[in-house]
């Protein structure tokens, strides 16, 4: 265990930020299922929605940009095919 007081501040806000990021990454995870599981009208209509959250995601640092671009190229695919 850290012994400086900065240095368990340090450790107190890394917690929050894990915490933080799991919660982001899980609830993206979960609006990309739903968004497979979709059908028709309603996936055109998530589609952006879960695209901004997938940028965010790359924005933080919490997935990598490319991911995030592998990702969206195959949500739009699958969007695009109904």
């Amino acid at each position: 265990m850290a012994n400086h007081k900065a240095t368990k501040k340090d450790t107190r806000q890394a917690a929050k930020r894990r915490d933080r990021n799991r919660y982001y990454g899980k609830t993206t995870r979960n609006a990309i299922r739903g968004l497979k599981a979709a059908e028709g009208k309603e996936k055109e209509e998530n589609f952006p929605k879960v695209v901004s959250m997938i940028d965010k995601l790359a924005k933080r640092g919490i997935i990598h940009k490319n991911k995030a671009a592998n990702l969206k190229s195959k949500l739009a695919k699958q969007v695009a095919a109904k």
